[in-house]
């Protein structure tokens, strides 16, 4: 991987991780200068989501500080100038999900264009 490579993937886990902060979950500011105008999640339970809803669930306090994500394999591959896919395995409070994110290089910096969640038993 070039250097090159190795910041944009560098750039979508820290903003993939900083999603799954509590405290920058509670920042709808925050959440949105993360998130692409044009957001799309397919949640584990799939359900299909916007910024709108997306907004409303994480300043609802949906990830606790005392019970934050736990997040392993994360791993991550540019797909083309300014587009990162990460995939990761994520277990939030027993609830177990394979993660899938697209992330892309933005006037603003990198934001989260599209996520995708698949429960595992």
């Amino acid at each position: 991987m070039t250097d090159e490579s190795e910041r944009a993937v560098r750039a979508a886990v820290d903003g993939e991780m900083e999603l799954l902060d509590p405290e920058v979950r509670a920042s709808s500011g925050r959440v949105l200068e993360l998130l692409d105008p044009e957001f799309i999640e397919i949640g584990a339970s799939g359900r299909r989501w916007d910024v709108e809803s997306i907004l409303t669930v994480t300043s609802g306090g949906s990830v606790s500080a005392e019970s934050p994500v736990e997040v392993s394999e994360m791993s991550g591959v540019v797909l083309a100038p300014g587009v990162v896919h990460l995939t990761y395995f994520a277990d939030n409070q027993g609830r177990r999900a394979w993660r899938s994110s697209l992330w892309r290089l933005t006037e603003t910096g990198w934001r989260l264009y599209f996520h995708q969640g698949t429960s595992s038993a």
